[in-house]
């Protein structure tokens, strides 16, 4: 995939305001750590994350995802009736529908021809969305289209710390820690065919991207329901975690050589790489296999744990606020989902 007039004019996010650590999730846990004579701090030493955020209890998912896309409106002066297309991208929805994208979209005021839907795709759901508009852009169909999404942890945590103390095992327990990272926040991603006369500084140019996938591996990590009694069911969420990160590095390893090759970059040419944020061990491992000097990433998992489908967008929103990412910069944005799916962006920021 190549383009040659897609750019994106802002990138906004908002964070949950409840931190949690993970001192405060083990103690919930101390009769398994004690059974298994666990020691407290495991967590963030198997993952490097000392906390994230969540919403508070009740929170409606559009709400923060409206939240971050009045932000992006009101730094570049687009208005609603300026969008083509409105994409919710969320792991996590309002509703099975209708589309949550549906209440964003009517918030902002677009026009009746808005196309107006949520995508699907794990933690890859931002970028897919990404993708989607910027294909309706390089083809003269919109002129400026914008993906959001919010995800929230707390409950499926909270089920899953239940579920631990109710089946103790160090099975269970292993399956179930990465979910224990999970954090909270919302994004919003403006894209423009750059026809506009734009409050904001940001122009950063959407070169290219590759996609490759290992759909044989879809059983690694599940989230959704399942019976618990006579038509009675329960959240839940697992993950083979050691397998998960070693498929997940090797697809990887295609990607970027796919990705590389189409962009005609040497690896000495990508000046900063955005990383969908897991925890230490993933970021380790993957920049080593893609052969990426760790001062080139950004990381934000230590803070913010793993936000899902926001993580990387508001990673990279971070680091340019920070000053990490600099105009004229060659960046990738290296994105891997369960699935396995694994996609990577080419940006001239």
């Amino acid at each position: 995939m190549k383009y040659n007039r897609v750019f994106i004019n802002s990138l906004t996010y908002e964070l949950a305001p409840e931190v949690v650590s993970s001192s405060e999730l083990e103690s919930r846990l101390t009769p398994l750590y004690q059974k298994y004579h666990i020691p407290m701090g495991q967590l963030t030493a198997l993952t490097g994350i000392e906390e994230r955020r969540w919403w508070p209890k009740e929170h409606k998912l559009s709400d923060g995802a409206i939240s971050a896309a009045k932000k992006a409106m009101d730094e570049s002066e687009i208005s609603g009736s300026d969008l083509g297309a409105v994409l919710y991208t969320g792991v996590c929805r309002d509703q099975h529908e209708p589309a949550t994208a549906c209440r964003i979209a009517a918030t902002l005021g677009v026009l009746k021809d808005t196309a107006i839907y949520d995508i699907s795709n794990a933690c890859l759901g931002v970028l897919s969305g990404i993708l989607d508009i910027a294909n309706r852009i390089e083809l003269g169909q919109i002129k400026a289209g914008l993906v959001v999404s919010c995800e929230s942890a707390r409950h499926i945590v909270d089920v899953t710390i239940e579920d631990m103390l109710e089946n103790p095992t160090m099975q269970n327990y292993a399956r179930s820690l990465a979910t224990l990272t999970g954090g909270s926040g919302a994004v919003a991603v403006l894209l423009t065919d750059g026809s506009f006369s734009l409050k904001t500084s940001r122009n950063h140019q959407l070169l290219g991207a590759s996609h490759l996938s290992a759909p044989e591996h879809n059983d690694l990590c599940h989230w959704g329901l399942k019976e618990v009694g006579p038509q009675l069911y329960r959240e839940f969420m697992r993950t083979d975690a050691v397998s998960l990160l070693r498929e997940g590095v090797a697809l990887a390893k295609d990607t970027w050589i796919h990705f590389l090759e189409q962009r005609e970059w040497l690896i000495g040419q990508v000046d900063k790489v955005i990383c969908h944020q897991v925890g230490a061990a993933n970021r380790k491992q993957v920049l080593t296999a893609l052969d990426i000097p760790i001062e080139k990433e950004f990381p934000t998992y230590k803070l913010l744990g793993n936000m899902g489908s926001v993580s990387l967008p508001v990673t990279a929103a971070m680091a340019h606020d920070q000053g990490f990412l600099k105009p004229g910069d060659n960046v990738s944005f290296l994105g891997i989902g369960s699935g396995l799916n694994c996609m990577m962006l080419g940006l001239k920021w």
